[in-house]
């Protein structure tokens, strides 16, 4: 790419898309970017703070894509006959994915890339924190938002530094992490989630022979065998290399992401006990286990849209409260349809029996899709197998049977992705002033 081309970014208010505008303009380009949330008049922070961060929001009718555009970055979910990629192939603009302009900006740099089913995100958080908190200067692009760096301007999402560091988090849903060549990786674990186990194990393996120096993971777990974290309510805490660790974040999957983070840092070469002073002022991600409500019954947001993903969060929060109150909304027809016997066994398996579930419609974005099977036979088959489910049509019902049905010493637990919906709505659960 030439310096200061015109970028125009579809979907831009997407978990993929904003963070790659906010890298675009630190690294001096202009971009332009739609959404149908703008579109429809959807009053987003994050494109609010886009605006004031420079990227110029325009309808997604393809009125955006003029002579001065240089390329257009898409995610995979943009659908072939979206008008801004229609006009850009009118006038030749060249269109590119948004993994291919990410790798491109990092191709240069010492570009350390995070991946795995599950934990990618926190774990990319928390690299990135360490490498900033012992200097490195690392610019971080992350599909997660860290508390530590949300601000009323910033995202939180993208940190750019001067150092030739670059971290960045790599998505294995599309297979977009093929497009990386990074001097450092970590594999977090592998599960079947978009694809198989053995699929998921392939692709993995072939994306760590493009590691250039080292790499940490790679297994199912991704851990040792004989690791065994001290977990408490809001913490946990392990030992590695005579140096003892804590991390301010519950459950053990968060304890594995910060050992993980650990480990590679220590093998590009930092001190562990500088590493274990950083991780100590480490908050967390935005929508990932984030206690939002605190009070008779605490309120928890998470992105959990997969079996392991759900049980992890379920299983960190059940030892310390009498019941859980969860809901859960799909995040597109064809994922509910695949995870459907593995959902099934998850809720099965973790819903303790005071313990209620809710279920919403799965959330649609657009685009073609087999509609044909909904939350309400995920509903109908937990009911069957003795689990407390409901199907509540949108977050009006959702809200309304959760106000009254709350009991002293609850936890309520909102999973789910993609809808910007979710998030907004465990808020209004924790402002209840009665709760």
């Amino acid at each position: 790419m030439n310096k200061s081309p015109l970028i125009h970014l579809v979907g831009v208010a997407g978990v993929g898309m904003n963070p790659l505008a906010q890298a675009l303009l630190a690294a001096g380009y202009s971009v332009s970017g739609s959404d149908r949330y703008l579109d429809q008049g959807q009053d987003l922070d994050v494109l609010r703070k886009l605006a004031r961060a420079g990227v110029r929001l325009v309808p997604q009718d393809g009125s955006g894509i003029t002579a001065d555009t240089t390329g257009v970055g898409i995610s995979t979910a943009i659908e072939k006959d979206n008008p801004d990629l229609l006009a850009a192939q009118r006038l030749g603009i060249p269109i590119r994915h948004r993994s291919e302009l990410l790798a491109e900006l990092a191709r240069d740099r010492t570009c350390v890339a995070i991946a795995g089913t599950c934990g990618k995100t926190t774990t990319t958080g928390i690299v990135g924190w360490l490498l900033e908190e012992v200097g490195a200067d690392p610019t971080v692009v992350n599909g997660g938002i860290l508390l530590n760096w949300i601000s009323n301007e910033r995202i939180g999402n993208v940190r750019a530094g001067k150092g030739p560091l670059w971290v960045i988090e790599a998505d294995e849903s599309d297979r977009s992490l093929m497009n990386f060549h990074p001097d450092w990786s970590l594999v977090t674990n592998m599960s079947a989630d978009h694809f198989s186990l053995d699929e998921t194990r392939t692709l993995f393996s072939q994306f760590l022979k493009q590691v250039k120096r080292g790499y940490i993971g790679g297994t199912d777990t991704g851990l040792p065998p004989d690791f065994a974290p001290r977990l408490h309510a809001r913490s946990s805490e392990f030992r590695y290399g005579d140096q003892e660790f804590v991390v301010p974040l519950p459950g053990f999957h968060n304890a594995a992401n910060a050992f993980q983070s650990v480990q590679l840092c220590e093998k590009m070469g930092y001190a562990l006990s500088a590493l274990a002073e950083a991780l100590k002022r480490f908050k967390g991600i935005h929508r990932r286990l984030e206690q939002v409500g605190q009070g008779a019954v605490d309120v928890y947001d998470d992105y959990a849209h997969n079996p392991a993903k759900i049980a992890a969060a379920w299983q960190t929060l059940a030892p310390h409260y009498h019941r859980l109150v969860a809901v859960w909304r799909p995040h597109g027809f064809t994922p509910l349809a695949n995870m459907m016997n593995d959902l099934e066994d998850t809720f099965v398996r973790i819903c303790r029996a005071q313990d209620r579930i809710y279920l919403l419609p799965v959330y649609y974005a657009g685009g073609s899709a087999d509609r044909r099977r909904d939350s309400d036979e995920l509903v109908d088959r937990l009911r069957t197998r003795g689990v407390s489910a409901e199907w509540v049509a949108d977050y009006a019902a959702l809200e309304d049977q959760i106000r009254p049905d709350r009991q002293s010493g609850d936890a309520i637990l909102i999973m789910g992705a993609r809808d910007p919906e979710l998030p907004v709505s465990a808020r209004r659960m924790a402002g209840w002033s009665d709760r």
